[in-house]
């Protein structure tokens, strides 16, 4: 058997060294138009920021290094330009040497990935406007980088790579703008989850325009280049990165007839098959199904590349192997904060007309007596009736990845969201609570069942009645109340409460607040069995005051928010 493969990386390279596993006979030709087979594609910025110094460290594999282990014929520099497949051929260009090849199969892997939007802007060949892909790319930021000593820096774009390399260039001592178009940067997260991330660039100097849309570049005499917005004054600065987005690099496919989805990208089956018989396509190129929702996703991640080229080798090799989709799990580092998030998020479940509901919890990262513990934010969504997870995102300094690796693992088991009080999971205090904030989630959501607690949102603040129809009411001690509270709300601490019940209205709703949602808690259960009607705070005044009043609101403190 012959297998070509169109591309390395995550995807491509995973496919060939399953096959050899598999197949110890069979001929495997890779051909890599850049000039680096295996790398890593996630660890660019931190090689342009100088957290990774040794450039040999980011190529992960080598053609020398595959063929010694796995007797694979990796072609570096070679692009394939055409797919004929009812001939069963690709032709291949030698990018050093310009001589173009036939090539046949038996079976063909496409792995291609994804390549950076670039819109017909103005100004985009402009020497100091770069996109990031590739290792070359990385490298000639870097040399750019160290020649000319930015001081500037406007970044076109707030996902993963625009935040990475604003943190990057930051740490070099630029200067950052960073202009996103939506009122968010990192999509995957709600509005309320990505403020945190809006505090946290602010915190480090990041001049940060969300709402603002970017309309070409120009060549600027005082600086390097003139960033052109939509509707507002021209940004100026040594040097602009593009990265507003990628786009599945699928011109091949489309030539060669294959069955084309989203955004261009290749459709294929749960075996990682194309509409063409013995084409096989993996990673950013292929269009997948959503894992929660089943319906047709891009997901552009090196976990799900990998697990696809493999699916694909085994197929190939005649290994029953399915695709069971991708729910998105992700991380990113932002400066001091690490953000993350897997399955859909509150604004995907609310368009698909989901019913759904939420729990906003701030726990600390492990035992608040052990040194060190800081707070974290977690917002879980799940299905009513079925109770089923749909999605979570975390935002704090520790603990995080953990708690995102748990609850993607639920979410692909099918657990229902009361079965995470279940859990038993490792605790000693340098680690985590007896409590651990993943039991914590599903404590909340079994009382919220079970009727015990009713909650209320940062988004109904302002139509909260202010008629004194309703009990206003803020549990925290004295001290915390006094540096700073939502306008209109009384202060009785929930030590105080059942002393001072007397001064509560019975016949009026209440809603309660505290700093992490805990002694709010505790608080309505103390007012219900008093026969009050009372609703929760969802998050803690620490959550609202990042979100609604915009302020960095991490320190370390005690699981009830003091």
């Amino acid at each position: 058997m012959k297998v070509v493969i169109v591309g390395g990386v995550a995807g491509g390279a995973s496919a060939a060294t399953r096959i050899r596993r598999l197949d110890e006979q069979a001929q495997i030709i890779i051909f890599e138009r850049s000039a680096y087979v295996s790398y890593a594609n996630c660890g660019l910025p931190y090689y342009i920021g100088g957290v990774i110094t040794d450039k040999k460290a980011l190529a992960v594999q080598t053609p020398e290094s595959l063929n010694k282990r796995f007797r694979l014929d990796v072609r570096v520099r070679h692009e394939v330009v055409r797919i004929i497949p009812e001939r069963k051929i690709v032709l291949v260009r030698n990018l050093e040497s310009g001589e173009e090849f036939e090539e046949n199969y038996d079976r063909l892997v496409l792995s291609p990935g994804a390549r950076p939007t670039v819109p017909p802007f103005v100004g985009t060949e402009l020497d100091e406007v770069f996109t990031l892909r590739t290792v070359e790319d990385t490298f000639k930021i870097r040399e750019w980088v160290i020649e000319h000593q930015p001081k500037t820096a406007v970044i076109a774009g707030g996902g993963f790579i625009g935040l990475e390399m604003a943190e990057n260039l930051v740490e070099l001592g630029v200067r950052v703008t960073l202009v996103q178009n939506t009122p968010q940067v990192l999509p995957p997260l709600d509005a309320d989850m990505a403020a945190f991330c809006h505090a946290e660039l602010r915190k480090h100097g990041v001049d940060l325009r969300l709402n603002t849309t970017v309309e070409g570049f120009a060549r600027d005499a005082k600086t390097g280049v003139s960033t052109l917005l939509k509707d507002a004054e021209a940004l100026h600065s040594d040097m602009v990165l593009l990265a507003i987005g990628v786009t599945p690099d699928t011109a091949l496919a489309r030539e060669a007839g294959l069955e084309l989805g989203i955004k261009g990208s290749v459709v294929v089956n749960d075996h990682m098959q194309t509409s063409i018989p013995d084409i096989y396509a993996v990673g950013d190129a292929v269009q997948v199904k959503h894992f929660v929702t089943g319906a047709d996703a891009l997901i552009s991640l090196a976990g799900p590349a990998n697990k696809q080229g493999r699916i694909a080798a085994n197929n190939i090799c005649g290994i029953d192997s399915r695709f069971t989709g991708s729910q998105g799990s992700s991380i990113i580092k932002l400066f001091d904060l690490t953000v993350a998030s897997t399955g859909i998020n509150e604004a995907t479940a609310k368009s698909a007309g989901l019913n759904y509901d939420k729990v906003v919890l701030s726990p600390v990262s492990h035992a608040s007596y052990y040194p060190g513990a800081r707070a974290m934010t977690l917002k879980l969504i799940y299905e009513k009736g079925s109770l089923y997870i749909l999605g979570a995102q975390i935002v704090g300094k520790q603990g995080v990845d953990k708690r995102i690796d748990v609850l993607a693992t639920a979410i692909h088991a099918g657990m229902k969201a009361t079965e995470l009080a279940e859990l038993d999971l490792a605790y000693a205090p340098p680690y985590s609570s007896a409590k651990d904030p993943v039991n914590m989630a599903g404590f909340m959501i079994e009382n919220l069942e079970a009727g015990l607690v009713k909650q209320w949102h940062y988004d109904m603040a302002s139509d909260l009645p202010h008629d004194g129809s309703a009990t206003l009411l803020d549990v925290r001690t004295a001290a915390e109340y006094e540096r700073g509270h939502i306008d209109g709300f009384v202060n009785i601490p929930v030590d105080e409460l059942r002393e001072r019940i007397g001064e509560i209205d019975t016949d009026k709703p209440a809603y309660l607040i505290c700093q992490s949602g805990l002694r709010s808690y505790i608080a309505t259960r103390i007012l219900k069995q008093n026969s009050i009607d009372c609703y929760n705070f969802s998050g803690g005044f620490g959550f609202y005051r990042t979100v609604v009043l915009d302020e960095q609101a991490y320190a370390s403190r005690y699981p009830c928010g003091i």
